[in-house]
């Protein structure tokens, strides 16, 4: 593929790849509970979320919350206190619970009937990179329609296909230029 970075930072830029800037747009998008994992209040209010319906916990297991009822019951009820490894994965299931939940809404909100959102593109930064050695790159702003795969991979926790989605039917929207935003500092949108 055409302007592919084999070697990004050899010369001091620093950025981060584009899909991880929409991975992380796409998670504050999603929304969720602010109160961290380790208080017992956003503890309850995770274990409420994972535990509400059948489809919930059978959803919380596929994610890797594998606890047996009696232990989950004990963490509910306050007699027992989760370790640090179980409260990383409760947090971890929640997220891919929550992902999950809420990627079709959040597909119809960023296609908005096949006219789609606008998205800005700040560019890599080029502050370390010797004067001779730096590129013209500029911010960007395009209109992206297609986003299913891009929420889909997203869902699913699926990083390269979410990256291989943004780098071969996005990008090229831009034009030829289009490899110089393979890495970027910021990608922003709203819906």
């Amino acid at each position: 593929m055409p302007e592919r970075n084999i070697d990004f930072g050899k010369f001091g830029a620093r950025g981060i790849r584009g899909s991880e800037a929409v991975a992380r747009k796409l998670d504050e998008l999603a929304g969720g509970i602010a109160t961290p994992v380790a208080v017992r209040r956003g503890l309850m209010a995770r274990l409420h979320y994972l535990t509400r319906s059948e489809k919930s916990r059978q959803a919380a297991r596929d994610a890797g919350l594998t606890v047996t009822e009696r232990t989950l019951k004990a963490w509910l009820e306050g007699r027992r206190r989760p370790s640090k490894t179980n409260l990383d994965r409760v947090d971890a299931a929640y997220r891919a619970v929550r992902r999950r939940n809420v990627a079709r809404h959040l597909t119809a909100r960023l296609n908005r009937e096949g006219r789609g959102t606008r998205v800005e593109i700040h560019p890599l930064n080029q502050s370390q990179v010797p004067r001779p050695l730096q590129r013209v790159v500029e911010y960007r702003t395009m209109n992206v329609r297609r986003w299913d795969k891009i929420v889909d991979s997203w869902a699913v926790g699926d990083y390269q296909g979410l990256d291989d989605a943004w780098t071969t039917d996005v990008l090229p929207d831009l034009g030829s230029q289009w490899g110089q935003y393979e890495y970027v500092t910021n990608v922003g949108f709203a819906a």
